[in-house]
């Protein structure tokens, strides 16, 4: 699991070279300046609290600066707040001093609890994942029978499709080498995996050609 830059624009460069992972997040993010907007904030939030219960708790992989966490939090839900880097975890303390937030190595086992979360929630996050399987194994572990994953990912369907073909330098921008996103999904791909790893009730659904909103639900032990 990489974190989840819910602030940054798209096609942040960075290098892993001779760097740790830690380090490699921690650059990351201390190239961003601090406060920006995650992408598509309120479809995204919209969503998520559509299918978020006051009560609820709420695992926020990938938290950034906090944003959807502190609005989950606000709507009643019991919050967990994770990422890969101290340096958005600090930003999140200084901004929503509420927030129950924690560092965790995305390169292993998760140190969470198996079945100890309704919902997990991963905003911007998917697409960043090195060994996707895995992520999805410990998504799906933290998870209680029946709970539910929901995420959002940048779309690749025909519009992004159509808009790259016809711009070289758009194609270029997009795909430049030194960009932090490793995966690139359309709804038919992003449904298929999801729905490999032991989740039911797969939705994905296409926003105005630019973010996919996925729901599923935690197949029943």
């Amino acid at each position: 699991m990489t974190a989840s830059l819910q602030g940054r624009p798209c096609g942040g460069r960075s290098s892993l070279g001779a760097m740790g992972t830690l380090e490699y997040h921690e650059a990351l993010w201390q190239g961003l300046p601090a406060g920006l907007q995650p992408p598509d904030f309120a479809t995204r939030r919209r969503f998520l609290l559509a299918h978020v219960s006051a009560g609820e708790r709420v695992l926020d992989v990938g938290c950034g600066e906090g944003s959807f966490a502190a609005a989950l939090l606000a709507a009643g839900a019991e919050v967990l707040a994770v990422d890969v880097a101290e340096e958005p975890l600090r930003r999140a303390r200084a901004r929503h001093p509420g927030l129950e937030l924690r560092l965790i190595d995305g390169e292993v086992r998760w140190a969470l609890e198996d079945a100890s979360f309704d919902v997990v929630w991963a905003g911007e996050v998917i697409e960043h994942v090195a060994d996707t399987a895995a992520w999805l194994s410990e998504a799906r572990r933290v998870l209680r029978s029946g709970g539910q994953l929901l995420l959002s990912t940048p779309d690749h369907g025909i519009r992004t499709r159509l808009r790259l073909m016809l711009s070289g330098r758009a194609f270029d921008a997009h795909f430049d080498p030194r960009a932090d996103h490793l995966r690139f999904y359309t709804r038919a791909t992003l449904r298929a995996l999801i729905r490999e790893f032991g989740f039911d009730a797969v939705d994905v659904r296409p926003v105005a050609g630019r973010v996919l909103l996925a729901r599923a639900v935690r197949a029943r032990f």
